[in-house]
């Protein structure tokens, strides 16, 4: 019995051979199909002993494949070839060297793009379909053939995913919608696009699919009378044109009526477009345009057409080659339809996309058309300008959107905006993976959090408990979300500091024997012309308010009466500002560039900027850098004329500043050395190290170290620490 159904499944396979060659769009010559032949009995005999979850053998879904890339895409005999070995190299144990021998570099380059890299050391933990997808990307740039090959797997892996499991029906489904549909509608595979989309509707919502199905086929009958009365009423006048045409009626696919149904809030009966006619007609190539405007007159004699929704690919082709009249009129019974206008050819290109654009453009010249098509599709999967604007809104990855999309290690899409970061990307995923951010990898390789994320980057964050985000975090990110969570944290963390510095502060005060009260801490703020109370305490916890300065303000105490004339001269702040829970900014310093440096300045008279203004610098040809608010008069003409003059600036606040400081370290080598000097440093409260590089030689070390450090009272405090360190012997400022 078994033999009988080896004999049974051997001779089935064979007829899908030969149907393959027979179905091709493309012309195949004798060495197009010693390739094929070639590529399949490989294919066979890699996969002889292997069985699909349905039962049936593997060999059916490679030929399968390479029946829609020959039918339905329309490729040429390279492909069909590559889609029969696609799954060789992942499955079996044929290489990709074994596949250049045998077939040559361009079919195994179109193999390793849709071969899956099974072999991923865990400790990476990358997802398999995010990379396979970002490998598939990336390799368009050799062969377009691989996201086309790409899509004829997947719509044959859609068509067979019955006997699957439904947690996996429901994700790849879902892929599917998010990205495989919108891929096809911008390649121009119009028919692929929507079997995809309803077999992804299948999958992810079967009631509500079955449900369409069944009703679609309930008015299958009332929508042929309907186009039968249609074509009553203009076939007269068609015929007495001399046209030579047919008329057809084509159901608007499962998906797009649930779609609208959604989108109007509207049931299935009160989608009144739920098929469109179509007017195909005979003609030669300089007749087309005129032909299709005369059918055009002929409809709107008859029907009134809405003028709004007239559309002209016949003039404009689509960026997929795509051409037709479209006009919406009032048919029979009231009811708005689609007439579509198209000649037999463009007919064919609407069915098989840029493969039919190229038969014909080309005729017999078959590697010119090829060639070609493939160019052209390249670039309209690069470029979104053009016609080609029409389908790029569709396709989520595209270079030119407002967003980008990004996987989890896991393989999960994550959308930002575009210009975020990995810390935007943390934040995004969960706030506190965004606060304890250590590290970020993008696509495995180490990189700044200040990096640019672009559509199909995997991104992983790496964390540590002792993380804390810091100011330059707000420097980094884009997002919303992200920049007030950072600045929130930022303003617990002042907070914290707060409460220390309150305390540092009460012993300080005490040995210079003041009480720390209300009143105390009201002349403190005035004195050190501050706002809150916070806003004391954080400088006495950052030190930027050390002893010596306490030492003044005693000072100025004793002195009642020069301290009676100061008072009268500061304006005291109100008991409300004071004991505001917030640390604030008294902007006293400008800085310029990406680096933030200080430099010579002036203010612009047109303008008059002042601290806290937003601002920019202009480098005037004589008199130096030149400040401008951003709504200056002025700025507009200055940013567009002499936008290569134009540097950044902001304002700061300098007892808030960290300063990059480098030390030098000279001494002699010992074990763990450099753990001792790394632990003194994280154990400084606000310093912040940058990088650190130790050379060895005989015995003899030198090291530097740059930190970033808030003041000099700290940098001092952390010099004198460093100094004690069994071994060193010299530790200087650069």
């Amino acid at each position: 019995m078994r033999v009988l159904d080896e004999e049974k499944e051997n001779k089935q396979i064979a007829r899908q051979y030969k149907e393959l060659l027979r179905i091709s769009y493309q012309t195949l010559s004798d060495e197009d199909k010693k390739l094929i032949r070639h590529a399949f009995d490989t294919a066979v005999d890699a996969h002889k002993d292997v069985r699909r979850k349905s039962g049936e053998a593997y060999i059916f879904h490679p030929i399968a494949v390479a029946k829609i890339v020959a039918q339905q895409i329309g490729l040429d005999a390279t492909a069909i070839a590559a889609a029969l070995l696609h799954d060789v190299v992942e499955d079996t144990a044929y290489t990709l060297e074994d596949m250049n021998e045998m077939f040559g570099e361009i079919v195994a380059r179109i193999v390793d793009g849709l071969t899956k890299i099974s072999k991923i050391s865990s400790e990476q933990d990358i997802s398999l379909q995010a990379e396979n997808f970002r490998k598939m990307l990336l390799t368009l740039n050799d062969d377009v053939r691989v996201i086309l090959i790409k899509i004829a797997d997947r719509l044959h892996n859609m068509q067979t995913m019955d006997s699957m499991a439904p947690h996996k029906q429901v994700k790849i489904a879902s892929e599917t919608l998010y990205i495989y549909a919108p891929l096809a509608h911008r390649i121009g595979l119009y028919n692929i696009k929507t079997e995809l989309e309803d077999l992804g509707l299948k999958y992810t919502e079967p009631a509500v699919y079955n449900e369409l199905v069944s009703k679609m086929e309930e008015s299958q009958e009332s929508q042929q009378q309907y186009i039968e009365s249609f074509s009553d009423i203009i076939k007269e006048s068609l015929d007495a044109e001399g046209l030579n045409y047919v008329i057809r009626g084509r159901s608007k696919s499962i998906f797009s009526i649930h779609r609208k149904m959604k989108a109007q809030n509207v049931s299935f009966d009160e989608v009144y477009d739920k098929f469109a006619l179509r007017i195909i007609y005979k003609s030669d190539r300089d007749n087309e345009k005129f032909l299709a405007w005369k059918i055009y007159s002929i409809v709107t004699d008859h029907f009134r057409p809405n003028p709004t929704r007239l559309r002209d690919w016949i003039s404009s082709p689509k960026g997929t080659g795509y051409e037709a009249l479209h006009i919406t009129v009032i048919g029979p019974k009231g009811r708005w339809v689609e007439v579509q206008i198209r000649s037999e050819r463009m007919h064919e290109i609407a069915e098989k996309g840029y493969a039919a654009h190229f038969k014909y453009k080309h005729g017999d010249q078959k590697e010119q058309g090829i060639e070609s098509w493939l160019n052209k599709l390249q670039e309209a999967l690069e470029n979104a300008e053009g016609n080609a604007v029409d389908f790029v809104e569709e396709f989520k990855l595209n270079l030119y959107s407002k967003e980008i999309f990004v996987f989890t290690p896991k393989g999960e899409l994550k959308s930002l905006p575009k210009g975020a970061t990995p810390l935007d990307f943390a934040f995004n995923i969960h706030t506190e993976i965004g606060l304890k951010t250590r590290g970020a990898k993008v696509n495995g390789k180490l990189v700044p959090l200040s990096r640019e994320l672009k559509s199909g980057d995997q991104v992983e964050i790496i964390t540590s408990e002792s993380s804390k985000p810091t100011a330059n975090w707000l420097d980094y990110t884009t997002t919303a979300r992200a920049r007030s969570k950072i600045k929130s944290s930022l303003k617990e963390e002042k907070k914290k500091i707060g409460e220390e510095g309150k305390e540092i502060l009460r012993r300080k005060l005490k040995q210079l024997k003041i009480t720390l009260n209300e009143k105390t801490v009201n002349d403190l703020v005035v004195y050190f012309k501050l706002k809150t109370s916070l806003d004391l305490f954080y400088r006495v916890g950052i030190n930027t308010i050390d002893n010596q300065k306490l030492k003044e303000f005693a000072a100025s105490r004793n002195n009642t009466f020069i301290n009676f004339f100061k008072n009268r001269i500061r304006k005291p702040a109100t008991a409300d500002e004071i004991h505001k829970e917030e640390v604030t900014n008294n902007f006293d310093s400008l800085v310029f560039g990406k680096e933030e440096e200080k430099l010579d300045y002036t203010f612009s008279k047109c303008c008059t900027p002042i601290p806290g203004d937003d601002v920019f610098g202009f480098i005037t040809v004589n008199e130096g850098i030149k400040v401008h608010t951003k709504n200056c008069p002025n700025a507009i003409s200055l940013q567009s004329n002499y936008a290569y003059r134009i540097i950044a600036a902001k304002w700061i606040d300098s007892t808030q500043q960290e300063f990059t400081v480098i030390i030098k370290l000279e001494g002699l080598d010992n074990l763990g050395l450099v753990n001792n000097v790394t632990k003194v440093i994280s154990s400084n409260m606000h310093v912040n190290m940058k990088s650190i590089n130790f050379e060895t030689e005989g015995g003899v070390f030198s090291g530097k170290i740059t930190v970033e450090v808030k003041n000099k009272t700290i940098l001092k405090k952390l010099l004198e620490n460093l100094k004690k360190i069994n071994g060193i012997d010299k530790v200087r400022r650069i």
